[in-house]
């Protein structure tokens, strides 16, 4: 009996090590600049529910509450699935630890603008105001004293930042004090298109519509300017139409845009609706106070993460010719492209 407890002992203390040793690992990775991501599309709620499945047994044994919300139209991310059940693991494992027994844990996700964000929420010991600014720094912990009871380095929310960051995201969080729970937000970006991989894009991949094949158009002469504050998703719209041939060229705000379309004169413009400062709303409603010779009648694809029939309404109501959900089909955003420049010609 001594020994099978000792072989407990040691084997619960390896366990212990080993995860000590993996967040030093981790954070030297992300430190040196070698952490690498295998980015593909990634199924969220999936993520989740591994990630929820590791920690059932340490939640069942203080008897803690689990819930899971997820919002179906909350669309699917980019990212390294691993990864991000890493970053949803530690923060379920964080709420776990500073929850009392009884208490209760919960895990949400929903669209917001053009991000999806995931958000954990606990009924724990809470984040005290003066220490909520530090959370994400590297072996930051606001309970030094000798007593404390949970262990670890401080380096599991270091690692939550660095992660959501490297894919693009952020990570914030938010607590009403001591003894108030806390409640930790990772924001994603949705994905732009429906597919990764560029390579399909450039040979102008054929499209199933109704049992027959049909090949995208061809936008040589076509010149088209893409609206969007992020410069990842900037890039792979422009990415896709220059492989259909047309001229772009790209604003990373409405605010830019104004400026310029009067100038350039696209023959379409692509306007992503969730920009910061001035939204996609806000620019077009401008745009089309303006005469011909200043572009005011350029053809213009709303963008949107959002595909409801009121945000349809509202795209047409500020002057949009097409309302396009993220995320969209290669194809489709071209078809799109080349029947508007049509109408503009």
């Amino acid at each position: 009996a001594d020994m099978l407890e000792g072989l407990a002992v040691i084997t619960r203390n390896a366990r212990v090590q080993a995860q000590l040793i993996d967040d030093l690992l981790d954070m030297s990775r992300v430190v040196s600049g070698q952490m690498r991501l295998d980015v593909q599309r990634v199924d969220l709620p999936a993520v989740i529910d591994a990630a929820l499945a590791s920690m059932r047994p340490a939640a069942d044994a203080k008897g803690l509450k689990l819930q899971k919300v997820v919002d179906p139209v909350a669309g699917p991310v980019t990212g390294d699935p691993a990864r991000l059940q890493q970053v949803v693991w530690n923060l379920l494992s964080n709420a776990i630890k500073f929850t009392p027994t009884g208490g209760k844990v919960q895990v949400v996700v929903e669209r917001a603008s053009s991000h999806v964000e995931l958000s954990v929420s606990d009924t724990g010991q809470g984040i005290a105001p003066q220490f909520l600014p530090h959370v994400f720094e590297r072996f930051s912990q606001a309970d030094v004293s000798t007593s404390r009871r949970p262990g670890g380095l401080g380096l599991g929310l270091a690692i939550v930042k660095s992660l959501v960051e490297l894919h693009g995201g952020s990570v914030r969080a938010k607590s009403g004090g001591v003894n108030k729970g806390t409640t930790f937000i990772v924001s994603l970006p949705v994905s732009v298109v429906h597919t990764l991989d560029l390579t399909e894009n450039r040979q102008h991949p054929s499209v199933e519509r109704s049992g027959r094949s049909t090949r995208s158009p061809d936008l040589t002469g076509v010149t088209v300017m893409v609206v969007d504050d992020e410069p990842d998703a900037c890039g792979l719209v422009r990415r896709i139409m220059e492989d259909a041939g047309a001229a772009v060229t790209t604003c990373g705000s409405g605010t830019e845009c104004l400026a310029s379309v009067g100038k350039l004169r696209p023959s379409v413009v692509i306007v992503d609706i969730g920009m910061s400062g001035m939204d996609g709303f806000t620019m077009m409603e401008t745009l089309r106070t303006r005469g011909t010779d200043a572009g005011g009648f350029t053809p213009a694809v709303a963008l949107t993460a959002f595909a409801g029939s009121e945000d349809r309404r509202q795209a047409m109501l500020a002057g949009f010719d097409i309302h396009v959900a993220k995320p969209v089909e290669p194809g489709e955003l071209v078809a799109v492209v080349s029947r508007l420049s049509r109408r503009s010609a």
